[in-house]
């Protein structure tokens, strides 16, 4: 059973990746998301080259072949790519087997818990707290993400006084029974991490993501070690010796691998197993509500040491127009809760008119694009 084809349908802001096998599978993955046109030209030029011909079901031997043979690119655009082409073979595995992805690694549940997740700076507390209380009361979630401090901001919020203000507001107005968790996005050094963590803690906020610099783990380690709320970080991260390094030195109480940014699930496996010897949770991030999200659910659903909820965008189309129509059926929350509806593979279709509007690129056995 062997990969004989490697198609690319992309925008600027979407790739999504069809192999097919000689004995007439084909699979559906994705790249990550942005700059999706160069991701598709590593696609051609960096990774099909290396699997067609190869053994479709041995997804971690694809793996291992790409990354030996360009080991002098340990970049991120390689993953971005590689993702694309081991997700399609994580559907196609699974559909040969009558099973969902989640089934195929173990799991069942016809739902997932998620938190509701801001994506916005912009946005004042006040606005940001009726939003998510209307999110509340609409679809039931009982826990919700919002951004503090700037995004790689030297200690500087976004405008003077909102990371006060915002976690006080969303306190106030969706009151003491729901989580809160909070992300920094790389604001803070360690001293002023700390400070502001204090204030979470006071808030019954429980969850500090990404509070300083990614790049500098010895700085979050001095949180984590500090506070008593948890520390997550880690979505930034795709090179196993760094994944090793966080998770045997407990920089963070929670890990945050993206699938996507990792490569897909092959390698996402191997970190939620590194974090499952030690006792970490893993709760992935999951930024948009393309497959990624889907891929996230599956993936989640499966392993032994899932954080206590997926993360799920509620930025609409008026935010991410880019994804709209990308496949079906579209997502359901009910009760705070992503249903998993277990249908071979990923048990999505990808829509016709979406990949219609796509540009398009091909890479077969002898021949390329």
């Amino acid at each position: 059973m062997k990969i004989i084809s490697v198609e690319t349908f992309t925008n600027e802001y979407v790739g999504l990746v069809r192999l097919r096998t000689d004995e007439g599978d084909e699979g559906w993955g994705q790249t990550s998301t942005y700059n999706s046109e160069i991701t598709a030209q590593v696609v051609h030029l960096q990774i099909a080259p290396h699997v067609l011909g190869m053994s479709a079901l041995d997804i971690s031997e694809v793996n291992r072949e790409v990354l030996e043979r360009e080991h002098k690119f340990p970049g991120t655009y390689l993953y971005r790519a590689l993702c694309g082409v081991d997700t399609a073979l994580w559907d196609i595995k699974a559909k040969r087997a009558n099973k969902s992805v989640c089934q195929l690694l173990g799991g069942s549940p016809s739902s997932v818990p998620v938190y509701a997740s801001s994506m916005q700076r912009e946005i004042s507390p006040e606005a940001e707290a009726e939003r998510l209380l209307m999110l509340k009361e609409a679809d039931g979630y009982f826990a919700f993400k919002f951004r503090i401090g700037r995004e790689c901001g030297h200690d500087i919020d976004q405008w003077p006084g909102r990371t006060e203000s915002i976690i006080k507001e969303v306190r106030k107005t969706l009151g003491d029974e729901v989580s809160l968790l909070v992300d920094a996005n790389s604001a803070y050094s360690p001293k002023k991490a700390i400070e502001v963590g204090h204030m979470l803690e006071d808030y019954g906020v429980s969850h500090f993501e990404e509070p300083c610099p990614y790049w500098e783990p010895d700085w979050t380690r001095q949180v984590s070690e500090a506070l008593d709320i948890d520390v997550s970080g880690g979505e930034q991260d795709n090179d196993m010796r760094v994944w090793r390094h966080m998770i045997d030195t407990r920089v963070v109480d929670i890990v945050q691998p993206d699938i996507c940014y990792m490569g897909g699930i092959t390698r996402t496996l191997e970190v939620a197993k590194l974090a499952e010897k030690k006792g970490i949770p893993v709760t992935l991030h999951a930024a948009n509500l393309s497959l990624v999200t889907l891929f996230s659910a599956h993936l989640m659903g499966s392993i032994k040491n899932p954080g206590k909820y997926l993360e799920f965008s509620i930025e609409g189309l008026d935010y991410y127009p880019w994804q709209d129509n990308i496949f079906s059926p579209d997502f359901k929350i009910v009760d705070g809760h992503l249903e998993l509806p277990h249908k071979p593979g990923w048990g999505a279709e990808i829509n016709q008119e979406w990949l219609s509007l796509a540009n398009y690129q091909v890479s077969y056995t002898g021949s390329r694009f």
